[in-house]
């Protein structure tokens, strides 16, 4: 976990900022010895973003499924893209 003061991040931004796009990792900024801010370059940010994204629809998924919306096999799936699939060639 990296920390920094906001003091530092405003006499030091160049430093925090390339810290940031380097460790890909948040960099928590403090004030007045007090949790404050999280600073993250915008890649990782984006990154957490879309993992985020993908884990709420995983978690919709799988809660349609538990309440008893149809589901589809593996073999079910790839029929049907296969069909797709063929339909847009055609």
């Amino acid at each position: 976990m990296n920390i920094q003061s906001s003091t530092k991040l405003r006499n030091e931004y160049g430093a925090i900022s390339k810290m940031a796009h380097e460790s890909g990792e948040p960099i928590y900024i403090t004030r007045n010895g007090e949790g404050d801010v999280v600073l993250m370059s915008n890649e990782a940010f984006e990154e957490r973003e879309r993992a985020l994204n993908e884990r709420a629809a995983v978690l919709e998924a799988e809660a349609r499924r538990l309440s008893g919306e149809p589901t589809f096999t593996t073999d079910e799936v790839r029929n049907m893209l296969r069909k797709r699939r063929v339909h847009d060639v055609a």
